[in-house]
């Protein structure tokens, strides 16, 4: 070979990898949107009920209904991108969720902020399958792929807690002529429009596999993921002997008996069976439906603790959680270089383990519900930090393995599908680990409160009576240390969750790591 022919390879083989790294900025870029899209208006929740006059009942809902369609439509927006084209479903999404964000910045009333919102869920639910199975269709498989996967797995991981730093920023924004909470949502305009331009440039256009819509099974597969996350999510706020939350489970059941049904007997089903059949992939599913729920209801109570307890700011507590951006970053980073030499059943399967000991470790948080409360004692340094960054590494050493195992070996016209069931899965177990999380937390404080009612009757039913300022304190008091015991033993359960995780990733997850680095569709491995 000519040193000409040499520089001509040297030269295409530069260009490639500058293509291909463009290629995982969109990805990323768009996963991170989705993703932090759950939890960038949390802190600014008090800015946005005031300006719009929402009432307390109703504010929940800017929360759940971006999770309600984003959670229920993601297997439909999955197989939109196996029958159509994963970049022009990408693109769409990412279109529709640009617009849609816009339009949410801009509200001027509940109605139209609701709405907006649901319509960001329709389009993160077109993207982010896509945007997983365009990583499958567009790197080579090994290294380059594991490290694809590892940014992504990292986005996924981080992207909530980069959505509390985000909107604690924003949200404190003051010197500009719009509100700092519309910020949250108009900055995803830009962004996502770019990002959808640039996506012909740099993304290749994947193999479509035309065949009929199966519309029975995406109506039926869509309202029974639609009952379920809703009734989760109610469950969490309103107890499980709610009736619209029993209600919307039993329908939700019903609705996805309905779609199996329908599934079994469709030529061109939406959701194949043959998905699930994989012994590893099954697991996969399985780990990540469970480890993402006691990750997102950690985030849910670790934010609360940090700001209504250990009275932090919201910019305060969005940086509160930096460490854990780091650390998934560096352990998805450490891990995807791991996985060319050691089989994803062991570093998952350390990474549930260290992530079931950070949330043990952060349900020990300092409490006294002795009566008369006293002051809560705990300490960021000491009883937080340790743990975030254990929690980090953990889930950095668990995404990276069990994203890959997911969608290994899928068939190219099922990759779509694939990424879909995986992204569900996190959404349905978000849903359902702070449903669960929840209840075990507003039993705890049920309970504890009415043993402070009783002491405190006691008390002044056989002493001197406190100044109304004295009662104030102790009631103020009392309800931080009982959030703090609810709060710990939500972690407890968590860890319960996590360590599940972690046995069916040691049992099940029996793929090696030799072959991760080979293309095509296995066959099918039940055993």
């Amino acid at each position: 070979m000519t040193d000409t022919d040499t520089d001509k390879a040297v030269t295409h083989t530069s260009g490639k990898e500058l293509h291909l790294g463009w290629a995982l900025m969109l990805i990323s870029i768009a996963q991170l949107m989705v993703v932090l899209d759950g939890t960038i208006v949390n802190i600014a929740l008090p800015y946005i009920q005031q300006d719009l006059s929402i009432a307390s009942a109703d504010l929940t809902w800017v929360v759940t209904g971006y999770a309600l369609a984003f959670g229920s439509l993601l297997l439909l927006g999955g197989r939109l991108g196996d029958l159509y084209g994963r970049r022009k479903v990408f693109m769409i999404g990412l279109v529709i969720f640009a617009i849609a964000s816009g339009l949410g910045g801009l509200a001027t009333n509940e109605g139209t902020l609701l709405a907006a919102r649901a319509l960001q869920g329709l389009g993160a639910a077109l993207a982010s399958p896509a945007a997983l199975a365009l990583i499958a269709t567009t790197f080579p498989a090994g290294p380059a792929r594991n490290r694809a996967f590892a940014v992504y797995a990292a986005m996924s991981g981080a992207g909530a807690a980069v959505g509390l730093l985000l909107g604690g920023w924003l949200t404190g924004l003051d010197s500009l002529p719009v509100e700092g909470w519309r910020l949250t949502l108009l900055i995803n305009t830009p962004i996502g429009i770019a990002a959808a331009l640039l996506a012909p440039r740099f993304l290749p256009e994947s193999e479509s596999h035309p065949g009929e819509l199966d519309l029975p099974g995406a109506a039926t597969g869509t309202l029974g993921l639609l009952g379920l996350v809703y009734g989760f999510s109610r469950a969490g706020s309103d107890g499980w002997t709610d009736t619209w939350t029993i209600a919307s489970l039993a329908a939700g059941a019903a609705m996805l008996t309905a779609f199996l049904l329908v599934e079994s007997r469709a030529e061109h089903p939406l959701l194949p069976f043959r998905v699930f059949m994989h012994r590893t992939r099954a697991a996969s599913f399985v780990a990540m439906f469970l480890a993402p729920a006691a990750m997102f209801a950690m985030f849910y109570f670790l934010s609360q603790y940090i700001q209504n307890v250990m009275g932090y700011s919201p910019i305060q507590a969005g940086l509160a959680f930096l460490p854990f951006c780091a650390g998934i970053v560096v352990a998805a980073g450490v891990t995807s270089n791991l996985i060319n030499r050691v089989d994803p059943r062991y570093l998952a399967g350390a990474g549930t383990l260290l992530s079931t000991v950070a949330l043990f470790g952060v349900s020990r948080l300092p409490y006294d519900t002795t009566f008369p409360a006293t002051e809560v004692t705990g300490s960021y340094v000491t009883d937080v930090l340790p743990w975030i960054i254990c929690m980090s590494l953990g889930m950095g050493a668990t995404f990276v393995p069990l994203t890959l195992t997911a969608v290994h070996h899928l068939r190219s016209e099922d990759s779509g599908i694939g990424s879909g069931v995986l992204n569900t899965m996190q959404q349905v177990g978000g849903a359902l680990g702070l449903a669960i999380l929840g209840t075990a937390a507003t039993q705890i404080a049920t309970d504890r409160g009415a043993e402070f009612a009783a002491a405190a009757e006691r008390a002044a039913a056989g002493g001197p009576q406190p100044t109304p300022e004295q009662l104030a304190r102790l009631q103020e008091l009392a309800g931080l240390q009982i959030f703090t015991e609810a709060a710990a033993n939500a972690f407890l359960v968590g860890a319960g969750m996590m360590l599940l995780a972690s046995v069916v990733v040691w049992i099940f997850l029996g793929v090696q790591h030799e072959e991760l680095a080979t293309d095509g569709p296995e066959g099918v491995h039940v055993g």
